[in-house]
């Protein structure tokens, strides 16, 4: 959805101006000097601002925002499955049938039966190593709850960090539009003899720098940016899910409770339901 976005923003606003009798070549050819100096300037602010690891986090958050997509009600399900599958063998078999499990997950026949939940390491390393702890030192469920919010609040804080960095260049964009527009009157300054087409021209290229620097904040990096915030909120319920079935795991419920807890916790739209979980779980003891 990210690309059919960025369509409808370009396809609206420029197909706008061309219905409007506006002539796409102006635009063409001032964008690639405007963008240089607007683009060039707000990509030396962004690493001015940031540390490297920042800055390159932030370019990989913003392809994850165009090309991605959050966990899904089928990623949900799949991981319901894992957790009520992974708590009977702890409940049947105790700490040492897990143990295989949690120790190499990239080998566990229970962890690579559900791909979704594999390909999100650090749902992965969230789950086991809670496990780990869990099974190595007597905890009660306030010490886990409390454990599992500041390793969720640990895992995003980089990224939060890389979000309001992207933001924060979009915020910047306008003003250094009107940077590359003051630069195009100073250039027109130096032609008020030559004449007003040749004035217009220079005039509508300095316009362009503003427009640009308008257009890409507000179409293009500001939604950029709110995407990624979205993902990373996406990301979060997700862990939150774990979390909830961990909790109520070390309280000592079974593990189809342990698996209610965890579906309450999903928001309505990704939420399966009783019945689907039901049949899913039923489906796992069918296997075994």
């Amino acid at each position: 959805m990210g690309f059919v976005g960025i369509l409808i923003v370009f396809a609206t606003v420029f197909g706008g101006y061309i219905a409007g009798h506006g002539k796409m070549g102006v635009i063409i050819e001032a964008a690639g000097l405007e963008m240089v100096i607007i683009g060039g300037s707000a990509f030396g602010g962004y690493v001015i601002a940031n540390p490297m690891k920042i800055v390159k986090m932030g370019f990989k958050l913003s392809i994850k925002a165009m090309t991605a997509k959050g966990p899904q009600k089928s990623d949900y399900v799949e991981l319901l499955q894992m957790l009520f599958q992974l708590f009977q063998v702890f409940r049947k078999e105790g700490p040492q049938g897990i143990e295989k499990h949690i120790e190499e997950p990239e080998k566990s026949d229970i962890f690579k039966a559900y791909p979704s939940f594999m390909h999100n390491h650090h749902a992965v390393d969230f789950l086991c190593d809670t496990m780990k702890v869990t099974l190595s030192s007597e905890l009660s469920p306030y010490d886990v709850d409390d454990l599992l919010d500041a390793d969720i609040k640990g895992i995003h804080a980089e990224e939060h960090l890389a979000q309001h960095a992207i933001a924060a260049v979009a915020g910047g964009f306008p003003g250094l539009g009107i940077v590359a527009a003051v630069l195009g009157i100073v250039k027109t300054m130096g032609v008020l003899t030559a004449g007003t087409e040749v004035i217009g021209e220079y005039v509508a290229h300095a316009l362009v720098g503003t427009m640009l620097g308008v257009f890409c904040a507000y179409g293009l990096i500001e939604p950029t940016a709110t995407k990624i915030a979205a993902d990373i909120e996406a990301e979060g319920r997700y862990l939150g899910c774990i979390k909830a079935a961990l909790v109520a795991l070390q309280r000592g419920a079974p593990p189809i409770v342990c698996v209610e807890f965890a579906r309450r916790s999903i928001m309505p739209e990704e939420r399966p339901t009783f019945a689907e979980i039901d049949k899913a779980t039923k489906e796992i003891k069918k296997a075994a």
